[in-house]
């Protein structure tokens, strides 16, 4: 069962940029893409040299997909399906976004 959870406010995330909020103990990385007007939010540790840091990676989109890249080794994420798009063996989690009254929450 989902339960949703306010992550903080959208003045807290950079448009067409992330930031990072701690729910039940995990750092979830939070983007708000502006150019599309779309809020995504996914593991903000980078599973190819286990790093937090995927909340500070560039966002912009390949063939259409959103994505992320993370800004130590450029691996890059699908915000919608948490795919690597660059290297199979890699994945990320990828949570639900809603923003109600400027609160961003996100279900876990």
């Amino acid at each position: 069962m989902l339960t949703w959870h306010p992550a903080c406010s959208v003045e807290d995330v950079p448009a067409d940029g992330g930031a990072c909020a701690l729910i039940e103990g995990e750092q979830i990385a939070i983007y708000y893409f502006a150019r599309r007007n779309q809020w995504y939010a996914t593991q903000n540790e980078c599973p190819h040299k286990r790093q937090m840091a995927l909340s500070r990676g560039m966002i912009g989109s390949k063939s259409g997909e959103p994505k992320v890249a993370c800004p130590f080794h450029k691996k890059t994420f699908s915000l919608e399906s948490g795919l690597c798009l660059g290297d199979e063996a890699y994945t990320i989690r990828t949570y639900p976004v809603k923003v109600e009254e400027g609160t961003v929450w996100i279900g876990l």
